[in-house]
């Protein structure tokens, strides 16, 4: 009963889209600009730096708070942590206060396992993505499409998996990193659908 308590609260303050109502409030319709996504980093392209921080502060602070305290208080043990801290990431994506249709997760998923592991996923998971970062602009002089952002957030964090591994994370986070994943493939899944095909229309030339 307390698992599926906390996995509610957590869901609810997953589900909690401040970045969606920053942009509101600044008579900015994030569903209506870029690429539709209603989180931290559409904010920023739509409404400036000061307010895409504070989103992307809003986002990390609604994953890492409430799970490092549940955390910390030992409430939720072993497997039993793993609906729990993966709640916040499925709140934000499928958000009931926009129809089910929410953000793509990644500052939550930074919070997240900021709080499951005192930042040492979260760190390991920043340095990937900026390899990566760096990787594509060796290779190529143009701009970083949404679509490859895309591909290179759900890479990145599929290498995260060798970290866990690595570093002998036991069952249940392994477990959270695969709901994690599927997410994140999931709010992705139309970046990645065009990634690949122009990657695949490139080789076949």
């Amino acid at each position: 009963m307390m698992i599926l308590l906390l996995t509610a609260v957590e869901f609810l303050c997953g589900s909690l889209m401040f970045s969606y109502w920053l942009g509101r409030a600044a008579h900015k319709d994030l569903k209506a600009v870029g690429d539709g996504n209603p989180g931290a980093f559409n904010l920023w392209s739509a409404a400036g730096y000061k307010l895409g921080l504070a989103g992307v502060a809003l986002d990390f602070l609604k994953g890492y708070v409430p799970l490092v305290w549940i955390a910390g208080s030992g409430t939720v043990h072993g497997y039993g942590m793993v609906a729990v801290a993966a709640a916040p990431v499925a709140g934000h994506a499928f958000t009931p206060f926009l129809k089910f249709k929410g953000g793509k997760a990644i500052a939550v998923t930074f919070g997240v396992w900021s709080a499951l592991t005192r930042f040492e996923v979260s760190l390991a998971l920043a340095v990937i993505l900026a390899l990566l970062l760096i990787a594509s602009k060796l290779m190529s002089r143009r701009p970083l499409s949404t679509e490859a952002s895309g591909f290179q957030v759900v890479a990145g964090f599929m290498l995260v998996s060798v970290y866990l591994i690595a570093r002998g994370f036991p069952g249940p986070y392994l477990c959270i990193w695969l709901v994690n994943l599927l997410i994140l493939v999931y709010t992705n899944k139309r970046k990645l659908e065009v990634f690949l095909k122009r990657y695949s229309g490139r080789r076949g030339n």
